[in-house]
């Protein structure tokens, strides 16, 4: 297999990444500057070679504790729960959050075979040995996060005097009723506040 197609059938192999966006990715690579290639393949290295799961809360870094849990002004109190830790960002975007976070590494799918045993929640559970006063529980509203949610909540429950809460869901700005979905609509009106 020559240079080109090998590059085409590992960008492929990223998610989101079909067969034609990988090539015109790769065309553009070849048409770009070698220095600009050069620092996109040293930075892949650096990421590969530097980044590593924070061992206090699941999230990857390339520091250990990760910046979040060694941040003096985050609140140790709040811990919010999420399924990857590329849901992080959008979490920090809303500025609404300065706990810290916990990440699970996916979420419980007996049809692929992800049981509890196969998530960080045993590192969930360690942590609240501190002074954690609420979980956000914030898996996707899928069926698979939805179960994990409850298998959490239930856990949680039983094992720690913790608040355990559930982000909010519901219709997102700029929707239109007639495009959402029964369970979308429902949760909205199951979220409503008086205005």
């Amino acid at each position: 297999m020559n240079a080109i197609e090998a590059l085409v059938g590992e960008l492929g192999r990223l998610p989101g990444i079909g067969r034609k966006t990988a090539r015109r990715l790769t065309y553009h690579l070849l048409k770009s500057s070698k220095d600009d290639t050069r620092r996109l393949a040293r930075a892949i290295e650096r990421v590969a070679a530097e980044v590593r799961v924070c061992g206090a809360c699941g999230n990857l870094s390339d520091m250990e504790p990760c910046e979040y849990c060694r941040s003096p002004r985050r609140d140790p109190a709040q811990v919010c729960v999420v399924e990857e830790a590329s849901d992080i960002p959008a979490i920090e975007n809303s500025g609404n959050f300065a706990g810290l976070y916990h990440v699970l590494g996916g979420r419980l799918s007996p049809l692929d075979g992800v049981g509890p045993e196969d998530l960080n929640i045993r590192a969930l559970l360690r942590r609240l040995d501190t002074p954690v006063r609420e979980v956000i529980i914030a898996t996707n509203a899928s069926v698979e996060g939805e179960a994990t949610a409850t298998y959490l909540q239930r856990l949680l429950a039983s094992a720690a005097d913790v608040t355990v809460t559930r982000l909010a869901r519901g219709l997102p700005v700029g929707g239109d009723l007639e495009y959402a979905d029964g369970v979308t609509i429902a949760e909205a009106f199951a979220g409503r506040r008086e205005m």
